[in-house]
Formats: C-alpha cells, structure tokens, sequence
C-alpha cells in the first residue's frame, strides 16, 4: 500500500473531513455534503408539489437540517465514534437532543397551517432519527433500506405533503426516485468507510489487457468511490435549486 492510502486509511475517516480538534470537529460531525445531499430530497419534495411556498420549504429545511445534519449526525458519533471527533459526550447528546427537540417543535407549529396530517410525520421523524443513528429496536432500522426510506423518501414526501397537504402519485414516485438514489449512495459510501476506517493493509496490482500492470492501494480504491460521492453531493443540489428556481422565479 502507498503512503497516500496508509495516510487515507489512517487520519481522515471521510473525505470530506476537517483537520481533527476544535470547532473543525463540528464541521466533520455535520457531514456538509451529505447534509446537502439529503436537503436537497426536501426542496425537490417541494418543487414537485403543485405550488411552492417558499416558507413553508425554508421552514421544512431548517427542520431536516436541525434534525438531519445535527441530531442525527451528532448521535451517529455518539454511537462508536466513527469519526473519532473529541467532542465530549455531554455536548454530543446536549447537540442531539436540542437539535431534534427544534425540529420537533417547527413540525408542530406546521400543524397549524398544513393540517393535523402533518403530526404523522413529526412522529415518524424522531423514531427514525433515534431508532437509525443510535441503532435502536434491535437495528431493524439501521439497514440500507431504512437508511434510504429515512434520509431520502421521507424528506421528499414531507416536503411535499407540507406543500400540498397531501399525497399523490407525484410524491410516492419522487420518494421511490430518492430512495433508489440513496441506496446508490450507500453502495458508494460503505466500502468507501470500510476502507477508510477498518483496513490497515491493500496489496496488489491489477493486469491489463496490454499486460502492463498497475498497483493496487488504499488511495486506488477510495478514488473512484469518493469522486462519485462528492460530484452526487453537488449535482444533486443543483437539481434541487434548478427544480425550485423554475417553481418561484
């Protein structure tokens, strides 16, 4: 293995994450391109609605955002350390909680405009952030599917339910589309952090055709994994704007 993937494998447990210590700590719990990922399944719940409320969308944002890109991230670290962060516990779970309480509470203040339909996901929301992240009910929720029905078809059918205050078949097929794109994320993501995080050692070389041969490492195998993650991230957030732009402007 080469020195750039013993030092992958070593020190940074994402690609995405900051230099450890500090307030560089939280920026790495948050998972920026993840968070933005799964933000962006909210605002295209939204743009596929038959109008688009804008605070409505910037209401539900900030709810997934407190309990997504905060609560979630912040009880997944609490749960093993995968990132190995030192934020101390009692923040972790201080961070978690308030974060999911917030989300809660815009959830409910919703009730009064969207409907008393709205409650079921408020419910629904905690039980998958909790039951996911800290690997409840026996980790029936912390699966692949369950990871792709939290963080992709949900926020797309809350989105749009907080827009219409209803379901339809536009919902359901946006929800199935964000399902089948989280679970590609995941086929990406879960060798990528087993590399990253559990292998100490890859040793080999790869025959091509011409019989030239090239080595195989840490760093060869990561690449095409992460660069896929990373141009998803941000083309998916793009999609996101364009879909809302073309509903608002």
């Amino acid at each position: 293995m080469g020195a750039q993937g013993a030092r992958l494998s070593m020190v940074r447990p994402a690609f995405y994450a900051a230099r450890p210590g500090g307030w560089r700590d939280w920026w790495t719990v948050l998972h920026p391109p993840y968070t933005a990922w799964h933000l962006s399944y909210v605002a295209i719940g939204a743009a596929l609605a038959p109008h688009t409320d804008v605070p409505r969308l910037v209401a539900t944002l900030l709810a997934f955002f407190l309990a997504v890109g905060v609560a979630a991230h912040a009880f997944d670290e609490l749960h093993g350390r995968p990132l190995g962060t030192a934020i101390p516990t009692p923040w972790l779970i201080g961070v978690g909680v308030v974060g999911l309480l917030l989300a809660c509470v815009l959830g409910l203040i919703g009730v009064a405009r969207v409907g008393p339909g709205l409650i079921v996901f408020v419910v629904i929301g905690p039980v998958l952030v909790l039951g996911y992240n800290l690997e409840l009910f026996g980790g029936w929720i912390h699966t692949d599917l369950g990871f792709a029905v939290a963080w992709g078809a949900f926020p797309v059918l809350v989105a749009f339910f907080v827009q219409a205050e209803r379901l339809d078949v536009a919902a359901l097929l946006g929800a199935v589309a964000a399902l089948g794109l989280s679970l590609a994320q995941r086929s990406l993501s879960t060798p990528a952090r087993t590399l990253r995080r559990r292998v100490s050692h890859v040793e080999g070389t790869v025959t091509m055709d011409d019989r030239s041969v090239r080595d195989l490492d840490t760093a060869t195998m990561l690449e095409p994994l992460e660069r896929t993650l990373g141009v998803l991230s941000w083309s998916m957030v793009a999609l996101a704007v364009a879909l809302v732009a073309a509903r608002v402007l």
